[in-house]
């Protein structure tokens, strides 16, 4: 007899328990607001310079871009002839980036632009039909 009473309260304990956090969870889920993602705004852009970029010339080069208004400071490569920068397209553009380098320096280089066939292609490498996209998108959507 006790046994059993033992037993019922520790079912009892386990079930209020359950209950508990699954009422707890459904005012988390229907409470919580859903995330809100801005669109993506950092854009990578390219100039090619005509001469080889030696360290003095690319720290020159570097402390021109950082001055530039919408460029992330520590996101700039420069390699042999070529210099790649990321910068936020809310704020600026490759033209007006270009445009404002060439004022500051007197730079042999031109922006490089990406061919038209290029231009439009998508470069997620997720397939979105696939459906494990889809599930991890669901399953996001519902906790967010």
């Amino acid at each position: 007899m006790k046994i059993n009473k033992i037993v019922k309260k520790g079912l009892w304990a386990v079930a209020i328990t359950g209950v508990l956090f699954f009422a707890i969870l459904i005012f988390h889920i229907i409470t919580a607001k859903p995330a809100v993602y801005e669109s993506p705004n950092l854009q990578v852009s390219r100039i090619d310079f005509k001469e080889n970029i030696d360290p003095a010339y690319a720290k020159k080069i570097c402390a021109d871009l950082r001055s530039i208004k919408g460029l992330t400071s520590d996101s700039i490569i420069v390699k042999r002839n070529v210099v790649v920068y990321f910068h936020n397209n809310k704020i600026t553009n490759s033209k007006k980036v270009y445009d404002e380098l060439m004022s500051k320096g007197n730079y042999d280089a031109q922006r490089y632009i990406l061919p038209a066939g290029l231009a439009n292609k998508e470069i997620c490498p997720v397939d979105q039909n696939s459906y494990s996209y889809k599930l991890s998108k669901k399953i996001n959507q519902f906790f967010n």
